[in-house]
């Protein structure tokens, strides 16, 4: 039980306010994302931080980890660590194809008050509904989704991971992240739940900011269709970011939805 209360304790943490807006920022970083031949390993590093990629504030905890291979299955890491600043682990390529490597967090929350005391409440969506007491008055519910992903590729790049699961919010590449150069533009749309997400704000952020006085970060805005498009100014690691705070409202469950996405930029 105490395990628990401690994972879900960080999780709120964690999913308390949209990343653009927290000075900490989620990144799911790879050694390479495009290799050859027909077997391969790649080391990831994932934290959380002031500038991304640079592992100053916390590591991340990967509880929500998962591997998908070009076919569809699921691979496990290996190598798990858990340092102060970041937590580590290795991906063992072992099929030609995309490969998507996600972080995704969830959970729920409710704010209420009982005997004219304000109380909160922290779980699972199974637990919520006992978890509320009966005679409880204004309570607001929060869903909270967070996703930090990356993609790499093994030999030709494939699509087979690029399905949405309809949670939270979501990158659809148009372009595919492991073919992405600079000075051209590169396409995705982003959904919400499984649909279009409209007027968003994009932020996006190379890294190396340690090394420059110019944090260069760009936003850009979705379409009505989700749609968005982004020209890469340089070659480097881009962290790509958008977050949807729903406001919590009595009969409602609202939605704080993060999605942080990590791709590379080649010459």
């Amino acid at each position: 039980m105490k395990k628990t209360v401690f994972a879900l304790t960080a999780l709120a943490a964690l999913l308390s306010a949209p990343m653009a807006a927290q000075a900490h920022r989620a990144w799911l970083a790879p050694t390479s994302t495009v290799l050859s031949g027909s077997d391969a390993w790649v080391g990831f590093d994932a934290g959380m931080s002031n500038g991304v990629f640079i592992p100053d504030h916390a590591a991340m905890r990967l509880d929500g980890l998962t591997i998908i291979a070009p076919d569809g299955s699921t691979s496990a890491a290996e190598n798990m660590a858990r340092g102060r600043y970041r937590s580590t682990f290795d991906v063992h390529l072992t099929q030609p194809g995309t490969w998507k490597v996600a972080n995704v967090m969830t959970g729920y929350s409710a704010v209420y008050k009982q005997g004219g005391e304000e109380k909160r409440w922290r779980g699972t969506e199974a637990e919520m509904a006992s978890a509320i007491p009966a005679d409880a008055t204004d309570v607001a519910r929060t869903r909270s989704v967070t996703r930090v992903e990356t993609f790499v590729t093994l030999g030709e790049p494939t699509d087979t991971v690029f399905a949405p699961t309809g949670q939270g919010l979501e990158l659809v590449p148009v372009t595919h992240p492991n073919d992405l150069v600079a000075g051209e533009a590169a396409r995705f749309t982003l959904l919400l739940d499984g649909q279009p997400a409209a007027d968003q704000t994009i932020t996006v952020a190379r890294g190396g900011s340690r090394y420059r006085d110019n944090p260069e970060e760009m936003t850009v805005t979705t379409g009505a269709d989700g749609g968005f498009s982004i020209t890469w100014p340089e070659a480097g690691m881009y962290w790509v970011n958008a977050a949807v705070r729903g406001p919590a409202q009595a009969g409602q469950v609202a939605l704080n939805a993060q999605y942080n996405g990590i791709v590379e930029v080649l010459p």
